[in-house]
C-alpha cells in the first residue's frame, strides 16, 4: 500500500439513523447513543427536553480536539490529562436558507504554569473536524492555564483562526 493509499484509508465509520429531523429521534447503529431531538427556541423551535445537532457536534469536536491536545502535549513531554476542554458551537444564518457553524474552543490547562507551553498545545490542526467541515466561519481557540494569562490563537486576527 502506498503512502497516499494509506493516508486515504478510512479508519473508522460511525453510523447513525435519524427520523423526524431536528424534532425527531436518532440512534447510532451500535445503540450506544440514542437521543430525542428538540429544536432550540432561538431557532424557532419549542426548546423541549431533547438535545440538538449543535450540542452533539460540540461534544464530538471537544472530545476530538482535547484528545489531539493531549497527544501533542505527550510528544512534548507535558502532562495535560487534567485539562478541561469546552467546545461551543453556534448556528448562524449566512443568507436566507443557508446556515453556518461558529465554533469556539476553550482549554483550561490546570497543571500548566508557563504561557509558552500553553500556546504550544494549539491542537486545532491535529483534529479532523476543521478539515471536514469547510466553513467561512472562524474557530476561536482560547487557552488558559492556572497561572498563565488568557491566550488567543489565530492567524488573521489575534482572537480567531480561520478554517
Amino acid at each position: 500500500m502506498s503512502d497516499n493509499e494509506s493516508a486515504m484509508r478510512i479508519l473508522y465509520t460511525a453510523e447513525a439513523t435519524v427520523t423526524g429531523g431536528r424534532r425527531g429521534h436518532g440512534a447510532t447503529s451500535t445503540r450506544n447513543l440514542e437521543v430525542d431531538f428538540s429544536s432550540p427556541k432561538e431557532m424557532g423551535g419549542e426548546g423541549g427536553p431533547g438535545t440538538n445537532p449543535e450540542q452533539l457536534f460540540a461534544l464530538g469536536y471537544g472530545a476530538c480536539w482535547q484528545n489531539a491536545m493531549i497527544g501533542i502535549a505527550r510528544r512534548k513531554g507535558i502532562d495535560v490529562l487534567d485539562s478541561i476542554a469546552t467546545a461551543r458551537v453556534g448556528s448562524r444564518q449566512l443568507r436566507p436558507g443557508h446556515h453556518g457553524l461558529v465554533v469556539e474552543l476553550l482549554a483550561q490547562l490546570q497543571s500548566i504554569t508557563d504561557r509558552a507551553q500553553a500556546q504550544a498545545l494549539h491542537a486545532e490542526r491535529a483534529t479532523p473536524y476543521p478539515s471536514s467541515t469547510p466553513s467561512p466561519e472562524p474557530i476561536n481557540v482560547q487557552t488558559t492555564s492556572s497561572h498563565a494569562p488568557h491566550t488567543n490563537h489565530g492567524s488573521n486576527n489575534p482572537a480567531t483562526h480561520q478554517r
